[in-house]
């Protein structure tokens, strides 16, 4: 039996919101079909919101549906969309697949609310946890931030549970660093100006925030490795990559990190099959207009990266099927 690396999230929709506003049965239990769309992405300093912003307009150009539009909204990103789509406050949502398999099986964050009204709808990057300090601040480990100043990510976001169990793996439990709940944006700020030690970022590779940020200051990026990195794959469904060398100037040499799936996601009783499925087939046979570094990986062929062990949403479902891309 896995090791459960239980965490209590500050997140704005807390399982008891979530419980309170929906019930035990979530807001899936009954169908309400809208056409004008909140699709939940990440903190405006992060990957999540400019590509999300993307991904609308595409949508928006192509989606041949009547009254059809979509909005992408600033948030969280990975819990907060899950949970507003269990509200029914957004009806799409960029996320880890960490997290929304999570969801589905009421774990970690959404113990004791299984939210059962979402659907897989596509891949959209890999996101790779990118730990990054100074060269001044002396710090070589992951083990050296006990008692420092940690950014963790927003609250409610896959960074923030990734950073965590990474922490803990090390032996680095809640009031062992002090602990900042923001996006890798302000971080990196922060970082150029002395104000924290280090930052978790669940990224895309290269990330340009660590770009910026290596113009002004002497980066390092820390490893996951050893004992901690074994311990992590052992009991969780994130997987090990190399970052290669020439990833970023400053880098010497590859750089072991773990990685997991950014996907979409749609409600199931907001979004109807039909809507769906033209939601799917405007955007993913229209990427070559996203610009965002990250848009080459919305990429058909990639498409069903991250959906293993989630529900498909009926119309992605539909729209995998005629392409042959799923049996």
């Amino acid at each position: 039996m896995k090791k459960k690396f239980a965490f209590l999230s500050a997140a704005l929709l807390s399982v008891g919101m979530l419980l309170g506003a929906c019930g035990s049965d979530g807001a899936g239990g009954d169908e309400d079909f809208k056409t004008d769309l909140q699709m939940g992405t990440g903190s405006t300093g992060g990957t999540y919101y400019p590509l999300g912003q993307e991904m609308a307009n595409v949508m928006n150009d192509n989606v041949d549906f009547e009254d059809f539009n979509v909005s992408a909204v600033a948030s969280g990103a990975s819990v907060e969309n899950l949970g507003g789509i269990y509200q029914g406050t957004m009806q799409l949502g960029m996320t880890v697949h960490i997290p929304a398999l999570e969801a589905l099986n009421g774990e970690a964050d959404f113990e004791g609310a299984e939210v059962d009204n979402f659907g897989f709808m596509g891949h959209i990057y890999p996101e790779v946890m990118q730990v990054v300090t100074t060269e001044n601040t002396g710090i070589t480990s992951i083990a050296d931030l006990e008692g420092k100043r940690v950014a963790i990510g927003p609250a409610g976001s896959g960074t923030q549970s990734a950073a965590k169990l990474i922490l803990s793996a090390y032996g680095l439990e809640d009031g062992d660093y002090q602990a900042f709940e923001e996006g890798f944006g302000d971080a990196a700020a922060r970082l150029q100006d002395g104000q924290l030690d280090a930052s978790f970022g669940l990224l895309g590779l290269p990330a340009s925030n660590i770009e910026e940020l290596a113009f002004q200051r002497d980066v390092v990026l820390l490893p996951v490795e050893g004992e901690a990195l074994d311990t992590i794959l052992e009991n969780s469904d994130y997987g090990h990559l190399e970052i290669p060398a020439d990833t970023y100037e400053f880098l010497d040499g590859p750089v072991d990190a773990i990685t997991a799936y950014a996907i979409l996601v749609g409600s199931t009783n907001q979004i109807s099959e039909e809507l769906g499925y033209e939601i799917v087939k405007g955007l993913y046979e229209n990427v070559d207009s996203i610009s965002h570094p990250q848009g080459v990986h919305l990429d058909p062929e990639n498409i069903l990266n991250g959906s293993d062990g989630l529900p498909f949403h009926p119309g992605a479902e539909k729209y995998f099927q005629e392409q042959g891309i799923l049996n």
